[in-house]
């Protein structure tokens, strides 16, 4: 039985993933740095601390970690100062999903993007915890932000629902003993061994409904 629901955010949520990379392509660039095609997939789920070292030993940006950190996180909500990119039925999805059951986040996000991101579209009321991989040991396809979300819940990893777009997130959330509804990303398309591993899939976030969440 599902007692809990927790989603991701990035490209579950709001349209983001192509924005994260444009930002820290624009910063490789302008700092002489190495980007490569596989950058942005390889980023995919690590929390904040492993993707800025990313970017400092094999994006080979001078700046330390932090400061690397610092910029894009700056950067990412500057382009957020609009309003994030929601994905089209996000906002009603979570809305479904909260009518029924508690809600987490798990997300990759640093904390300051996921209150950002919540606070605009007057959904941080409808999350009972929200977990940054920042705020864990391990970055996605760790299961270590969806262990914490659901113990943060109070409700066992087995009985919770994961809605996930990414491959690294769908491993993470299964590797947590999650139920996993997939939502692949159109932009970063998760791996085939990676639905594989999805207990469901849907087209796009607005198809979530709580017939798919309980499977």
């Amino acid at each position: 039985m599902i007692e809990a629901v927790v989603f991701d955010l990035d490209g579950v949520l709001v349209d983001s993933e192509q924005v994260w990379d444009d930002v820290r392509e624009t910063l490789a660039r302008e700092r002489g740095g190495r980007w490569s095609d596989t950058a942005q997939r390889d980023m995919m789920g690590m929390s904040s601390p492993e993707w800025s070292r990313y970017m400092h030993d094999e994006v080979g940006l001078e700046d330390s970690p932090e400061e690397i950190n610092r910029e894009v996180v700056a950067r990412m909500l500057r382009r957020y100062g609009q309003g994030p990119p929601w994905l089209p039925g996000a906002v009603e999805a979570v809305r479904r999903a909260a009518a029924r059951w508690p809600l987490g986040l798990a997300s990759s996000s640093n904390r300051e993007l996921i209150d950002a991101v919540l606070e605009a579209g007057a959904l941080t009321p409808l999350f009972g915890v929200t977990v940054s991989s920042e705020e864990v040991a391990r970055g996605k396809p760790a299961p270590d932000v969806y262990v914490e979300a659901a113990r943060r819940l109070g409700v066992p990893p087995d009985r919770c629902a994961a809605v996930e777009d990414s491959h690294n997130g769908i491993r993470a959330a299964k590797a947590a003993g999650m139920r996993v509804v997939a939502v692949p990303n159109p932009h970063f398309a998760p791996g085939d061994e990676a639905l594989a591993e999805a207990d469901a899939v849907v087209p796009d976030v607005a198809s979530l409904t709580p017939a798919t969440i309980v499977g």
